[in-house]
């Protein structure tokens, strides 16, 4: 879509660089008749190139587009399926994780209430004393 404007403005460069040449040669008619048409040959050639060129990229978008349309959700399905299997795998492992956090939990909790029934202890018998 954007090849076109560009083709025109092409165009109307070419037109008028070849109108300028026309006005400002100092060559004789016949030269310049020459030289226009081996130009022309040579800017119609050019634009052949780019014609081609043009619809080689667009070919190629148009390709990758579609491998992109048709390959994108096998690989998204192939990495659902991915983790699926990984959460699988390691749920028994989360589950003996969170028994054992649970466990070292309950043992801190034990600990901190025995240093302070010690610290108790200790603060009664320095009163004692």
């Amino acid at each position: 879509m954007r090849a076109k404007p560009f083709l025109i403005g092409l165009s109307a460069g070419v037109v008028g660089g070849l109108t300028a040449l026309l006005f400002t040669t100092p060559q004789s008619g016949r030269q310049l008749r020459s030289n226009i048409k081996r130009n022309s040959n040579i800017a119609k050639s050019y634009l052949g190139e780019v014609k081609h060129h043009s619809l080689s990229v667009k070919d190629s978008i148009a390709t990758i587009k579609n491998e992109v349309n048709n390959n994108i959700p096998e690989i998204m399905d192939e990495l659902k399926q991915s983790i699926s299997k990984f959460t699988q795998q390691i749920e028994p492992d989360t589950a003996k994780l969170k028994e054992e956090i649970d466990g070292l939990q309950k043992s801190i909790i034990e600990i901190e209430n025995n240093l302070s029934e010690l610290n108790n202890k200790k603060k009664k018998d320095e009163e004692t004393e």
